[in-house]
């Protein structure tokens, strides 16, 4: 029972740490070296951004293919699953019940949805022989090169831009307001510092080492899921799909209410269907071309006993948000309620049904 509590704390403080490291640190010193590189608003948001918002889960995923010769990859791929769900489901449902509803540009949503359908689409067809192959992984990296593209080439994009930043800045009041640990914040903030320096200033080396501590996080986050699963006689993907899901969504989450409450729909909605999209082309993909290269692998085996489910979950959830967003153009807050209790369905399902979705 001793090993089940310092477990179940260890994941606690590691997800905490990760968030103020994150949003701290880590998406700082990515804006100011887009800053330095003169990269438009556009690209940085779709990639050095995105990369920032989805480091936990990216970091998890490689963590999970590295550790015990891959054994428990299935730990990072149901972190980003059950992220993806808590993310259509939660942020937009939590973000319209807080904003008393959301209006949204339905056709740059459309665009958004319509491609993460997509990156669904890929993680089907990736996974339908239960083998991942490195051209396979490598078509995930070049199918968001291809959504950069679209995103840089769209016309109605320019509004959305420019609110980008402000999700970011978001972040850190939004989970003062929620959490109300500004002070503990503060402390591990002050700790990070020493180590990172400011990031606006120090960016290069507070990069290093906000990778090298995502790492390091990650993979504490990866060993303490194992050890807690098996004391609490569950499946790891399981633990992973709930309690690692939401807690690496937590800061997503806290950025979308805040911007929300400002009367940006749009933006909780992108930011939430645009780290979906991320991590299932990046998130999975990038660790198994790693894994690929380094190992000299002419594929890797995934389970996909559940397979169907998952994507069938997938899509349903995102049908259901692009109904919701369709019909009035926007989410009204009886239609959060609605997407909140099918998130509390889902982790019912889960924990009740002992397999992974």
């Amino acid at each position: 029972m001793g090993d089940v509590f310092l477990s179940l704390a260890a994941i606690l403080v590691s997800v905490f740490v990760l968030a103020i490291l994150t949003d701290k640190f880590f998406i700082p010193s990515l804006d100011e070296i887009s800053r330095r590189l003169k990269l438009s608003d556009e690209v940085a948001g779709a990639s050095l951004m995105a990369i920032g918002s989805s480091a936990p889960e990216l970091a998890i995923a490689l963590m999970a293919l590295f550790t015990a010769g891959g054994a428990h990859s299935d730990v990072g791929i149901g972190t980003i699953v059950g992220s993806a769900v808590f993310n259509i489901l939660v942020i937009t449902g939590l973000s319209a019940v807080v904003a008393g509803g959301l209006h949204i540009h339905i056709f740059a949503v459309g665009r958004d949805i319509v491609y993460y359908l997509i990156s669904i689409l890929y993680l089907g067809l990736v996974f339908f022989d239960g083998h991942v192959s490195l051209i396979e992984a490598v078509l995930g990296l070049v199918g968001y090169v291809v959504y950069m593209v679209v995103l840089i080439t769209w016309k109605n994009l320019a509004a959305d831009a420019d609110e980008a930043p402000a999700a970011n800045q978001a972040s850190e009041p939004a989970r003062a307001k929620i959490a109300g640990w500004h002070h503990l914040e503060a402390l591990v903030e002050t700790i990070l510092r020493r180590i990172t320096g400011a990031p606006d200033k120090n960016f290069l080396w507070a990069f290093v080492v906000s990778i090298a501590l995502i790492v390091l996080l990650s993979y504490i986050l990866v060993e303490a899921t194992i050890i807690f699963s098996a004391g609490i006689g569950m499946p790891p993907v399981i633990v992973a799909l709930t309690l690692l899901a939401a807690g690496t969504s937590a800061p997503d989450l806290m950025a979308s209410v805040e911007v929300a409450r400002e009367g940006r729909g749009g933006m909780a909605v992108a930011n939430a269907v645009g780290s979906n999209t991320f991590d299932l082309l990046v998130g999975l993909a990038l660790p198994w071309t790693i894994a690929l290269s380094l190992l000299g692998l002419s594929g890797i085996d995934v389970a996909t006993g559940d397979l169907w489910t998952s994507i069938g979950i997938l899509v349903a959830t995102t049908l259901v948000l692009f109904g919701f967003l369709w019909t009035e153009r926007g989410l009204s807050r009886r239609e959060g309620w609605a997407l909140l209790l099918l998130y509390a369905a889902f982790v019912v399902y889960t924990l009740t049904s002992g397999t992974a979705v």
